[in-house]
């Protein structure tokens, strides 16, 4: 069964978002950030109880998150999170594409094991695809809807280089698909973005980097852009990327 949605109810003016890969890292801190700025955030993970967690330490701090499990590499089960969504709310405000995995430092192209590629580009750039074609008949339905896919400076071809071809060609792909999904959904008022957060000390990213706050902030400021804000556009911090 698809979404299918009805007009946003003036009796619930809180927009609502959804954050995939909710339960840590970027994801998390965006999840706390949205629910500040007056969001009803539905935190995913791919585990039930991954989500659960995550979301009651945040409910704990005062915010309005409820956990929702979301596998973005399961098909069916995209499309189930999305019914419930429908059900509950009747729109979705806000997506963020959060979910990544595989930094594969260790693999050059000439010599990268297929399988690894693979497997990185079902959860980076399989999973947003599938969850925003799951999800953008809320979307439609949403007064000021905003896609937010986080990507990766690794990503940008200007500036592209040798190394961890998973993860930077999924990301690529998924630029790729920012532009697309900006040009088709423009007529929908969907503003889309791609956002690089840097590089984050989070479990993907490892040690080293800049705050988890620095990271999620030019996240939320995508999905919190006004309707006169830039679609289809590579952003980090809000400043403009090269492609």
């Amino acid at each position: 069964m698809t979404a299918t949605a009805p007009r946003p109810s003036a009796t619930d003016p809180r927009p609502v978002a959804l954050v995939t890969g909710g339960n840590r890292g970027i994801g998390y801190e965006v999840c706390r950030r949205l629910a500040g700025a007056g969001h009803t955030v539905l935190l995913t993970a791919r585990s039930r109880q991954a989500a659960q967690d995550a979301a009651e330490r945040l409910a704990a701090e005062g915010a309005e998150v409820h956990p929702l499990r979301l596998d973005v590499t399961d098909d069916p089960g995209v499309r189930a999170a999305a019914d419930r969504v429908a059900e509950r709310y009747g729109r979705l405000d806000v997506l963020v594409n959060n979910a990544a995995i595989t930094y594969d430092t260790w693999q050059r192209a000439v010599t990268a094991d297929l399988d690894v590629v693979r497997e990185a580009a079902e959860t980076n750039l399989y999973g947003p695809w599938r969850t925003v074609r799951a999800f953008a008949p809320l979307l439609r339905a949403a007064p000021h809807p905003r896609i937010v896919n986080v990507s990766s400076e690794a990503a940008s071809l200007t500036n592209m280089g040798g190394g961890t071809p998973a993860y930077t060609a999924s990301k690529a792909g998924l630029n790729a698909l920012t532009r697309m999904l900006a040009a088709e959904l423009r007529a929908d008022r969907v503003l889309v973005n791609a956002v690089c957060p840097g590089w984050v000390a989070t479990e993907l990213g490892g040690p080293g980097g800049r705050p988890v706050a620095d990271g999620a902030a030019g996240v939320v400021w995508a999905a919190t852009l006004p309707d006169s804000g830039p679609s289809g556009g590579f952003f980090r911090d809000g400043r403009p990327l090269p492609w």
